[in-house]
């Protein structure tokens, strides 16, 4: 049985340090372990599409302004009326991925700490005004297809919401794959159901602006890591540490791993999905925009069963 005590700061710091994956794809390292999803990956992911049934895990692009959302997106229209009757209405959307509202994906570029950025590029270098040159959203292109697996804590502890003094740590991440009867392997797309939206319906301030907030606790690295995950998923993000603690551990991952991070995702349908079809391995599809030198982009990812 793994070690089940909290680690130690340090401990965090050496997850993200001494099993970093940097030049581990060589010249393919843009896409990080988006390149374990092999053709063969997704021929296998394709299968597990039996009944048809499609549910999205994305929120609506929120357009209110909240605590989560300081910075709402932009959505303006315009109709045009043509001769004889004919008219047309046109979108104009202004969107800030980042943050706690909008459904994203996060590049690789997203953050560094004082090593460095994702595969040991120096960010002065690599990050400039007209876009970021290594590590960008468009290295996934092509679109992410792969196996996901849902690892629902709410089921598992019979709560509804992780809470603040509970965080989750990796070893119930194996407890649940466990009880479940699945195993995350290498390529698949870990999904982390924390229950966010039931929690803010309980706490409406939180993830705004020095809120202390619940998620995962850096003892979930070595569970990333050690099955060789392509992306981390979650409707919570990083639990909140303290001055004394590493900073935003899991999203570490980003420039330790090359690991994706699928961030504020709509996880209950999904749950129920899982629930009634009776297994927590689907078909998750990921497209992100062709955004040249982009650091995330919104996303509708779509799981099938």
């Amino acid at each position: 049985m793994k070690e089940r005590t909290t680690p130690t700061p340090e401990q965090v710091k050496s997850y993200l340090r001494d099993r970093r994956n940097w030049g581990r794809w060589g010249d393919k390292g843009a896409a990080g372990a988006i390149n374990l999803i092999t053709p063969q990956k997704r021929l296998d992911a394709l299968k597990l599409a039996r009944s048809g049934r499609a549910v999205s895990l994305s929120k609506p692009l929120p357009v209110k302004p909240s605590p989560q959302n300081p910075r709402p997106v932009q959505h303006y229209m315009k109709k045009t009326e043509l001769s004889g009757g004919v008219g047309a209405a046109m979108d104009y959307v202004g969107i800030f991925p980042h943050g706690h509202a909008v459904t994203h994906i996060d590049a690789l570029c997203h953050v560094w700490d004082g090593d460095g950025m994702w595969d040991g590029r120096e960010p002065a270098k690599e990050i400039t005004y007209d876009g970021a040159r290594y590590g960008s959203v468009d290295a996934w292109s092509e679109g992410i297809i792969t196996r996901g697996v849902l690892l629902d804590v709410p089921k598992h502890r019979g709560e509804p919401y992780v809470t603040v003094d509970s965080p989750v740590h990796g070893w119930e991440l194996e407890d649940i794959a466990k009880e479940q009867g699945v195993s995350v392997g290498p390529g698949d797309a870990a999904v982390v159901f924390s229950g966010s939206n039931a929690y803010i319906a309980d706490h409406p301030d939180a993830w705004s602006e020095g809120s202390v907030n619940p998620g995962l606790h850096g003892s979930c690295l070595p569970f990333i890591r050690d099955n060789d995950v392509s992306v981390l998923g979650w409707d919570m993000l990083d639990a909140s540490t303290s001055p004394s603690e590493v900073s935003m551990p899991m999203h570490g991952v980003l420039r330790s791993y090359g690991v994706a991070i699928l961030d504020n995702a709509q996880l209950e349908p999904l749950a129920e999905a899982c629930a009634s079809e009776g297994t927590y391995e689907f078909l998750l599809v990921i497209t992100p925009l062709v955004l040249v030198g982009g650091t995330g982009s919104p996303v509708n990812p779509i799981a099938m069963f």
